[in-house]
């Protein structure tokens, strides 16, 4: 099998903690993770020309993952974080960055068109410039390029009208606990998870709904079959970017043909491990 091509769009940038700074945003942590097992994969963001950016160049050479990040002159992008005592984020995300102004270079595109699989949120498309690229790029994908809507919803940044129209063309939908909860209200679906899942597959022809849930497990349904694994008890340093790696471990093996319960598992078990790290990219 060729080795697949996986692009990751959107925000790039530095998680701020209290004990110091790490590599963030959830393309950036979905291409890494899809990189670490096998895939030649491409971050495709925005950074500046400042310490911070240069840092993001230095790292990314550093772990190895390629990119496509077009130089702005807004400041490269940072996010606050505060943990609370189980390891759970809370996020405060600075506005007028350079992720919000992401520009595909030819060279993007190029890769763009030979895609296998595209991963993309709501977050990057707060702004105009980054949500015209966004929106470029999965026009350029080609026909067998599976598309992951991974929701990402954060803070005030998202609204009904992007999200149904990015349900309408992803084939793949992520998604949490928390925005689970969102989408149910925002679309009137009632009745027990599996249930909700199953409508929102029918009603926006998706091949597969990832649910994750922290503590509680997580699902992976198709509209022909479903997946429930526990999450494993883990000694957690915190959980920024376990979702990601769920994604990425997912992605790759459905590029693979794998069963639904294996890549499930597999999944499980690598979003498990990033917890009991520091950061989102160990």
């Amino acid at each position: 099998m060729k080795q697949p091509i996986v692009i990751g769009i959107g925000e790039i940038l530095w998680d701020i903690l209290k004990h110091g700074k790490q590599l963030g945003g959830a393309p950036a942590n979905f291409v890494y993770h899809c990189s670490k097992q096998g895939a030649e994969a491409y971050a495709v963001s925005a950074i500046s020309n400042d310490k911070l950016g240069k840092q993001i160049e230095e790292l990314l050479e550093e772990k190895k993952v390629a990119s496509f990040l077009n130089t702005s002159k807004l400041p490269t992008g940072t996010v606050t974080v505060a943990l609370s005592e189980e390891g759970e984020p809370t996020y405060t995300i600075h506005e007028k960055v350079a992720w919000d102004d992401i520009k595909l270079s030819e060279e993007a595109k190029e890769k763009i068109k030979q895609a296998d699989a595209i991963c993309f949120g709501t977050l990057a498309q707060r702004a105009p410039q980054s949500a015209e690229s966004i929106q470029e790029a999965l026009s350029l994908v080609p026909e067998h390029c599976l598309k992951i809507f991974d929701v990402n919803l954060r803070q005030h940044y998202y609204n009904k009208a992007l999200i149904e129209k990015h349900l309408l063309e992803a084939d793949i939908l992520k998604i949490n606990e928390d925005e689970i909860t969102v989408l149910i209200d925002m679309f009137q679906i009632e009745g027990r998870t599996i249930v909700r899942l199953k409508a929102l597959i029918e009603f926006f022809d998706l091949k597969m709904i990832a649910l994750t849930m922290g503590t509680d497990g997580s699902y992976l349904v198709t509209a022909e079959e479903d997946s429930y694994f526990k999450t494993p008890k883990v000694d957690v340093a915190d959980t920024i970017g376990a979702g990601d790696a769920f994604t990425a471990t997912m992605v790759m093996g459905l590029l693979q043909q794998k069963g639904l319960k294996e890549l499930h598992k597999e999944a499980v078990e690598v979003a498990a491990y990033v917890c009991t790290q520091k950061g989102a990219t160990p």
